[in-house]
């Protein structure tokens, strides 16, 4: 059996349309096995929106092209490509195209396998925030891009964190990869499923001997437990979107032979390296 799924973002005519003009679409959720979180797109038109509603459990938004309009209960804010919102559970939200000449993109990431979202008919006074960072008394945290932390995970591998449990995340964690051309991580696991979501260049994916080119929000989905690993080999910078189903990222080194294929993989009878 496959410990990995592979979902094309080219696969037109999969998304649900809201009479609100978005385009929703779901790539990783219970119908390929994940547990406990699922992600997907969000494409909206010039004009369109969500209405307020919300979730049960923990979202993060990241915002991948244009700019949106973000209103939590009356607070609104304005988030720009690569900025991340994390929305907690039982907080209504709304989310809209702030521009008029292009569209908007956002990634999604929940707490739950069964992503579903409950409509809000209740209006909120508006607190206009722009770009600034919620108060410390606001539920909601977020993660401005040009401001975040990076950190070099391996050679020329650069990563920051955009949402996990020390700013209010429950059962996901996640944020930005970006790898120079020929920069990819060692082969690793983690002791959760893991979503990751190719969104600049392509990627090559190795999972236990079988290897796979992903870009254009390309989206693979490891199982728990699975030896894999992403290599840039393009003239390029190569950039993802990761989201695990825990409430911190840990990723544990292994053989580099186990996702080529040159060793089999028996999960935990094998020695783990150490911690990434």
């Amino acid at each position: 059996m496959l410990t990995e799924s592979i979902i094309s973002a080219r696969d037109e005519g999969l998304g649900v349309i809201t009479p609100t003009g978005v385009v929703l679409r779901t790539f990783v959720s219970e119908d390929c096995g994940a547990v406990g979180f699922s992600t997907g797109l969000a494409r909206f038109a010039s004009g369109a929106y969500l209405p307020y509603h919300l979730h049960a459990f923990s979202e993060a938004v990241t915002v991948l092209e244009g700019t949106a309009r973000m209103f939590l209960e009356g607070r609104m804010y304005i988030l720009r490509e690569r900025d991340c919102i994390h929305v907690p559970a039982g907080i209504a939200h709304q989310v809209e195209n702030a521009e008029q000449q292009r569209p908007l993109v956002v990634h999604w990431a929940s707490a739950s396998a069964r992503p579903v979202r409950t409509l809000v008919n209740h209006g909120f006074p508006v607190d206009e925030r722009g770009l600034s960072v919620p108060a410390k008394v606001d539920p909601e945290s977020i993660s401005r891009f040009d401001q975040c932390a990076i950190y070099e995970l391996s050679e020329d591998a650069f990563f920051s964190d955009f949402f996990a449990k020390r700013s209010g995340a429950e059962g996901i964690c996640g944020g930005y990869g970006r790898f120079s051309p020929g920069a990819s991580l060692p082969c690793h696991v983690h002791d959760f499923d893991e979503s990751i979501t190719i969104v600049k260049g392509s990627a090559v994916c190795f999972v236990q001997g079988r290897s796979y080119e992903l870009s254009g929000y390309d989206t693979a989905f490891i199982r728990k437990g699975t030896p894999h690993r992403f290599i840039n080999r393009a003239d390029s910078d190569m950039a993802m979107i990761w989201v695990y189903a825990g409430n911190e990222p840990d990723r544990i080194l292994v053989d580099a032979r186990f996702c080529t294929g040159q060793l089999k993989w028996r999960g935990a009878k094998h020695s783990q390296v150490h911690a990434l």
